[in-house]
């Protein structure tokens, strides 16, 4: 955000109205200070989640294995690889949450027209 703001500012005014080039680097610094601050929510989110609490259900903070995946309830952050275990991290707002909220280990769902089982919750 820095670099482009200072970018901008060392360019100076355009230089004719077809000059773009310091409104694009205002953009960008915009579109950066977004992500910044969606970054910060997600960490704020994060903190949420106490490694202490072992989950029976699937909720908030737990990590449910089912015999096709394994998640971790928490914010949208994709694959992420822990100990060559490869997890999915997903939000209570996706809607394999929403077929699997509140089950608990051994409890079957379905999603997509597909049977799944809950191995294990914790």
């Amino acid at each position: 955000m820095q670099k482009h703001q200072k970018m901008a500012n060392d360019y100076g005014a355009p230089k004719d109205r077809y000059d773009a080039f310091r409104n694009q680097m205002l953009r960008k610094r915009d579109q950066f200070a977004k992500q910044y601050q969606r970054a910060l929510e997600d960490i704020q989110i994060l903190e949420k989640i106490d490694p202490k609490i072992n989950c029976e259900k699937a909720e908030f903070g737990a990590v449910v294995i089912t015999n096709a995946h394994k998640l971790f309830i928490s914010i949208s952050l994709g694959k992420i690889t822990v100990d060559g275990q490869d997890y999915f991290a997903i939000s209570a707002k996706v809607p394999i949450y929403n077929a699997i909220e509140d089950l608990k280990k051994d409890d079957e769902f379905q999603f997509n027209g597909k049977k799944f089982k809950l191995l294990d919750v914790f």
